[in-house]
């Protein structure tokens, strides 16, 4: 499970490992593969002390980290300082919203009034804010890469990056998205099936996977939605792909922050049971559908809004899942692809990684005897 991406990144495996947690990060890079942490939710002053963590506890070995910059968002066309901009767009919150999300949650028995200040909160969803995470991700060696998962990188920040020696990946769910991050001057492809967890477009991985190798050659492309075993990765890797892009695994593992309600939602959960919605972030993600996606989509309730504004109202409920797991289970934001119908058990990270490349091996090993048999 060798291609050029592990000789130019220095990893053991072209698995990566998309996560919001750090222990993760160590845990996959230690284990050969690449951890990369989602910053989005994290200030700079966070983001900070996270990567200075992983740099304590990861070794020898490097890490990624993934930021948000759509290319279509409120306040796009704002050179307004992120102090600012965020002021502009609270003011763009209808009050509406943010009393129905209340509503919501104290409904399902939320204790909002401990919910008000993670209302309104713009975090690294826009280009003023995700700015300032690219620079204190690049203060760390060991950080060598920065993906985008949404849309095409700014063009300074792409020089920015290249300038001090790291590469640049970038999310897409089309060709025609893939041949814009090509033209950029993005490093490595990241093809995104609509069985991913979070952010997805509407084609599949098996469709999607060759088409976007075809259009970008020869940059590498990695193979992202629905992996979650090593034959799917050698699926990837027969259809072009140099390695595999991860995600909704990486919840069910024992570094994980998840808590024990989030995992045995995902334990309960068939392929069937998730749905793309625009409640919880304003663009399209794939998630557990639940009562708060539902509220959203039923009619004469509030419209989610446009991204970032749609955080800015539930931001309230995202926080409040890890303080109260019983009481939000029916109302937290899960992000996970259609895979969670295979997820059976929470494991050691290591386990997981080692179980992918023994599956990959077989799988390779099946297709070898099968030619073999048939003479090729």
């Amino acid at each position: 499970m060798r291609t050029p991406l592990c000789d130019e990144l220095g990893i053991e495996f072209p698995i990566f490992a998309f996560t919001h947690c750090r222990d993760v990060v160590v845990a996959v890079s230690k284990a050969g593969g690449f951890g990369v942490l989602g910053a989005v939710g994290f200030t700079p002053e966070q983001l900070e002390i996270e990567l200075n963590w992983i740099d304590e506890h990861i070794g020898d070995h490097t890490y990624g980290v993934d930021i948000v910059i759509p290319n279509k968002y409120e306040g796009m066309n704002s050179d307004m300082p992120a102090d600012e901009l965020k002021k502009m767009l609270q003011d763009m919150v209808p009050q509406g919203h943010i009393d129905f999300a209340k509503k919501v949650l104290s409904d399902h028995g939320v204790p909002v009034e401990q919910s008000d200040g993670d209302a309104l909160q713009l975090l690294g969803w826009t280009e003023a804010t995700a700015t300032p995470q690219v620079e204190i991700a690049l203060k760390h060696p060991k950080m060598t890469l920065i993906a985008n998962a949404l849309g095409t990188p700014p063009a300074d920040m792409i020089d920015a990056i290249h300038a001090a020696g790291r590469k640049v990946a970038a999310l897409c769910g089309s060709a025609y998205q893939a041949m814009k991050h090509a033209d950029a001057g993005v490093d490595i492809i990241i093809a995104q099936g609509g069985e991913a967890g979070g952010h997805c477009g509407d084609v599949g991985s098996i469709v999607l996977w060759p088409e976007v190798v075809k259009a970008v050659a020869p940059k590498p492309v990695l193979g992202a939605g629905g992996i979650g075993s090593g034959q799917q990765i050698a699926a990837a890797f027969a259809l072009g792909c140099q390695g595999a892009w991860t995600g909704s695994q990486w919840l069910m593992v024992e570094e994980s922050e998840n808590t024990a309600k989030q995992q045995e939602a995902y334990i309960k959960a068939t392929s069937r049971d998730t749905v793309r919605s625009r409640s919880f972030t304003g663009k399209p993600a794939r998630m557990l559908k639940n009562d708060w996606t539902v509220a959203w989509e039923t009619e004469g309730n509030p419209e989610p809004l446009g991204m970032p504004l749609q955080y800015m109202v539930s931001g309230m409920a995202v926080a409040a899942t890890s303080r109260y797991p019983n009481e939000t289970v029916d109302v937290a934001f899960n992000p996970v692809g259609q895979v969670v119908g295979s997820f059976k058990k929470v494991e050691k990270t290591a386990t997981v990684i080692n179980r992918w490349v023994e599956e990959y091996l077989e799988a390779t090993g099946t297709l070898t005897k099968a030619n073999e048999a048939a003479g090729v």
